[in-house]
């Protein structure tokens, strides 16, 4: 059985922290590749072991490559700066163009834009995305699963980023209607 490649990516600062626990959540058997912007490095504090790192200035990095043959892509947080270069076509760093390669190789890839109110620029570039197939999926919690505490709503996020990812976990409390 071949080994998933992923790609995570997190671009902006505020909710890096999201892009890192997914690193840290992925399974074992899931090959792990990690982009950051500067600004994401900038409020980052963890030691990431398991990952492969890449640096956002370099496009000729593996994950550039469709032949390198990458399975998914998440982006976690997404600024609205990356997003709308991928809804243009513009593949001027890593990230960007991992992400057009995904659309391009007709991969999974998911966006969750970190910024609110949205924008109607931001909201007519997540439509263009969406009739692409990318999958639009802010980090927004729900409240059946009644999350306690941040961690608890972190893992509902994440846990439905994986079930977008087809990816099993018990991140979250599953909605459960009481038979009577």
């Amino acid at each position: 059985m071949k080994k998933s490649k992923i790609v995570v990516a997190s671009s902006g600062a505020s909710g890096v922290n999201l892009g890192v626990k997914i690193l840290q959540l992925l399974p074992e058997s899931v090959e792990k590749h990690f982009i950051m912007t500067e600004n994401s490095k900038k409020v980052l504090a963890h030691e990431m072991h398991n990952v492969t790192t890449h640096n956002n200035d370099n496009i000729a990095a593996s994950v550039a490559s469709g032949s390198f043959g990458v399975d998914a892509m998440i982006i976690a947080p997404c600024s609205m700066n990356t997003l709308a270069k991928i809804a243009c076509g513009i593949s001027d760093n890593l990230i960007t163009r991992c992400a057009a390669v995904m659309i391009k190789e007709q991969k999974k890839l998911i966006l969750a834009p970190r910024e609110m109110p949205f924008s109607a620029i931001a909201l007519e570039n997540m439509h263009k995305l969406a009739t692409l197939g990318i999958i639009i999926a802010p980090p927004v919690i729900a409240y059946y699963s009644n999350q306690q505490t941040l961690d608890a709503m972190e893992n509902f996020v994440i846990g439905k980023w994986f079930d977008l990812l087809e990816i099993e976990n018990n991140l979250y409390q599953r909605w459960q209607i009481e038979e009577s």
